[in-house]
């Protein structure tokens, strides 16, 4: 790393270190003032993505990256004991005062629902035509502790109670509606039923003494001060979307019973309307301000006390023997750090040294644990690695002779067809290997016959590259000799005798010979066990029969010779194995059949097209990565 870059890197962990120790010191001095809530935890919480963000940045960036092991080490002892504490701590803290918040605002709703009940039904007993029992009705309700409520029946025959009472309809055309309505900035409770000509009312404010019993000891309600106000657009009154009003305060918060039990803010929906407005009731929310105590006081209240001590028993003793184990592994990583890298640097000298090609060096090594095996293994790799180096060298020795013999052999190919009037040939040969066990041949013979040779040699790589560079010298040269009485069976046994005197028994080969007369327009051909080539003549096609056994594999073998015609449109199709052996996903060869219906579909095509089409043929059907086998094609076209 360049100065530049360490400097920086310097930098930045630098910042993330007072990042850190502050946060920390926030905690402790909230924690000691009993202030700890849930901002903190959410500050913490926000603290940990950032300062993981910023590691992330760092390890990211090639030219800040930390290169000594350690810093490694100790950014990775922090990311698996500090955070998954910190993360753990952090989403206790905010699951209660979920909860927490979340069951507090349903108690109050179902408290506000339970009166809203509590008046409606009195409500709708008073709208009946019942009047000398309505007396009894609002006695009743006032027994169940609905104070300074107000009822009004009118229609059939008026009824108002207290006697004295101001009351009167809300002004409009209002639909039965139960819940909370706003006079002013009053709020009350109000249940309003009609039943036939008559309407009943009951009317009850919701003071602070009302607020205070709807969950006794749950803490401090605050309701919407005011209804939601509207704004005047060309006469038509709109609701605006701004809520512009206070929140009135009922009760107290409870008192904290200890550190963790900070104070949690709620909410509680709850439907409102305006007097003025007729069913302009909306959902606002009461603010609920309690504590997780005073939630399970509510729920426990006579095993409050016993169940806080033992939770903030626990938490505490959890709290130490996190610390303890925290203490426990910093100390084991810092102690292991220093062997780690100590034997990480032994390992970097010694790449070093073996990068500069010194295979006798040997790093130091102590102790027998994995990083004692780890130098011994290093110290084995560097023995090997000149015996390898020395095999590369050979290898690479051997990959240039093949490459020459390659080339060689690509000499040894004839570059054109002899020239004819009557005939036009052409052959090609794809290796499977740098070199081809596969021959083919043509040329004029000394007693002017044009000579057609196909051969695939037992084997691959360069023995038989070897073997099939005998068989042509062999015959070039017998059919070289203008003395000789040259016929395709008498070559191809002097060929087989000749190569089961010079070669292992294990080396054969498969031969097609054949001799062309431009007089006479036929082929004289031996099949020495080769694949039996393809004779195309019009609208149909015959295979040539085999004639004699392989050469090489036995010293005496009688061939047989046959003669076939070869005139203008004929087609000869001669190949080796690695054409018609290619096999298909389910197994079967692409064989001879195909084959021929490949060459009868392009029959009129030019020779190099016609062999181009058969090799795209064949590759289509193979579904093999590599090419498993040398494919030699040889055409022979009668003009």
């Amino acid at each position: 790393m360049s100065d530049l870059a360490i400097g920086r890197y310097r930098i930045q962990l630098t910042r993330l270190r007072v990042a850190l120790l502050s946060v920390l010191a926030l905690d402790v001095l909230l924690m000691a003032t009993g202030k700890l809530n849930a901002l903190s935890s959410l500050i913490n919480v926000i603290l940990v993505v950032w300062v993981s963000w910023k590691l992330v940045q760092l390890a990211l960036s090639r030219s800040q990256l930390i290169w000594k092991v350690r810093n490694r080490l100790i950014v990775t002892y922090l990311f698996i004991a500090v955070v998954p504490i910190a993360l753990i701590l952090a989403f206790f803290l905010i699951a209660g005062w979920t909860l927490t918040a979340q069951f507090a605002g349903y108690m109050v709703t179902a408290a506000m629902e339970n009166r809203e009940r509590s008046i409606e039904t009195p409500a709708r007993l008073l709208a009946r035509e019942l009047p000398a029992d309505r007396m009894t009705i609002v006695q009743q309700l006032t027994a169940t502790g609905i104070p300074s409520f107000e009822a009004l029946v009118t229609g059939n025959q008026m009824f108002r109670y207290p006697a004295d009472a101001t009351i009167a309809m809300p002004p409009g055309n209002w639909k039965d509606y139960t819940g909370v309505v706003y006079k002013g900035k009053t709020p009350y409770l109000m249940s309003l039923v009609s039943n036939g000509r008559n309407r009943s009312l009951i009317l009850a404010p919701l003071t602070r003494d009302v607020l205070e019993k709807l969950v006794p000891g749950l803490g401090s309600l605050g309701m919407p001060e005011g209804s939601p106000q509207t704004r005047s657009d060309d006469s038509n009154e709109v609701e605006t979307n701004v809520t512009t009003y206070r929140n009135a305060i009922a009760g107290l918060v409870p008192p904290q019973q200890n550190v963790l039990d900070f104070a949690i803010t709620g909410v509680a929906p709850v439907e409102v309307a305006d007097w003025t407005r007729p069913n302009s009731g909306t959902t606002r929310l009461m603010l609920i301000v309690t504590r997780m105590s005073a939630v399970l006081g509510v729920v426990f209240p006579s095993k409050i006390g016993d169940s806080l001590q033992l939770f903030v028993i626990l938490f505490y003793v959890t709290i130490a023997m996190l610390g303890l184990a925290e203490m426990i592994s910093w100390y084991i990583g810092i102690s292991m750090t220093g062997t780690i890298t100590g034997a990480v640097h032994n390992l970097y000298e010694g790449t070093k040294k073996i990068g500069e090609g010194a295979f006798a060096y040997r790093i130091p090594v102590r102790g027998r644990d994995q990083l004692a095996e780890l130098g011994h293994s290093f110290n084995k790799m560097a023995e090997q690695l000149e015996q390898f180096v020395e095999v590369t060298r050979e290898k690479e020795r051997l990959q240039s002779e093949i490459a020459i013999a390659s080339e060689v052999q690509t000499r040894l190919f004839p570059h054109k067809a002899p020239a004819s009037d009557t005939v036009g040939m052409l052959g090609v040969c794809h290796a499977a290997r740098m070199v081809s066990g596969d021959y083919y041949d043509y040329f004029v013979a000394a007693d002017g016959e044009l000579a057609i040779a196909l051969g695939d040699v037992a084997g691959k790589g360069i023995s038989a590259a070897l073997l099939m560079a005998s068989i042509q010298s062999i015959m070039r040269t017998q059919l070289s000799d203008a003395g000789a009485a040259v016929t395709p069976a008498n070559t191809v046994a002097r060929l087989n005798r000749l190569l089961y005197a010079s070669t292992s028994p294990e080396k054969y080969a498969t031969f097609f010979f054949g001799l062309y007369n431009e007089n006479t327009r036929r082929i004289r051909y031996t099949n020495a066990g080769h694949l039996p080539p393809l004779l195309v003549h019009g609208d149909d096609y015959e295979f040539l029969e085999v004639t004699g056994s392989v050469v090489g594999a036995f010293p005496s073998l009688r061939y047989e010779e046959r003669s076939v015609p070869l005139g203008p449109g004929h087609l000869l199709v001669a190949y080796t194995d690695g054409i018609t052996e290619p096999e298909n996903a389910y197994g079967e060869d692409f064989g001879a059949e195909r084959l021929a219906e490949v060459v009868m579909r392009h029959r009129e095509a030019t020779p190099p097209e016609i062999v181009e089409k058969i090799l795209e043929a064949v590759r289509h059907w193979d579904t093999a990565e590599e090419q498993a086998d040398d494919m030699t094609l040889m055409i022979v076209r009668g003009i």
